[in-house]
């Protein structure tokens, strides 16, 4: 592609884009109005259906990777044996596999507990903003009766 093509498609998709395109809100015309507020939410009940689909997935996939992995492993071993080349690259792909698997499981380990922590760290905070404020209204208890009200 020519460097000059290039820049015109570029300022192209810039000149389509540019009124329409916002990523971070909705412009009045679509209904969105002048809240900073962003229309996403998310409920606790929705983060633990997060988290524990993660946590069965960890659970199903490594056992069932694992069951992959031995017959790619027994069929690579019988390839070669026979002298099939491709036994190796079996083997090779069976080996990759192992790395690729790791890498899935750790995410999903990562999304659980992290979801898990947050949970725990939420209901945390709930409980010290609850006891501050309590506070708060103790002392105000107090400053009103100092007060004769």
């Amino acid at each position: 592609m020519a460097w000059d093509e290039w820049e015109e498609l570029k300022a192209k998709a810039a000149q389509n884009q540019s009124a329409h395109m916002r990523l971070n809100h909705v412009t009045p015309d679509y209904g969105g109005g002048e809240s900073t507020r962003g229309d996403l939410t998310v409920r606790q009940k929705d983060l633990a259906a997060i988290g524990s689909a993660a946590h069965e997935l960890f659970q199903d996939f490594g056992r069932f990777s694992d069951h992959a992995r031995m017959s790619s492993i027994k069929a690579a071993g019988g390839l070669k044996s026979e002298g099939f080349a491709i036994g190796a690259a079996l083997d090779h792909v069976a080996e990759r596999w192992v790395d690729q698997v790791q890498s899935l499981l750790d995410a999903c380990a990562h999304i659980s507990n992290h979801l898990r922590y947050t949970k725990n760290q939420h209901a945390a905070d709930e409980s010290y903003i609850a006891g501050t404020l309590s506070s708060i209204a103790q002392l105000d208890q107090g400053f009103d009766e100092r007060k004769g009200s």
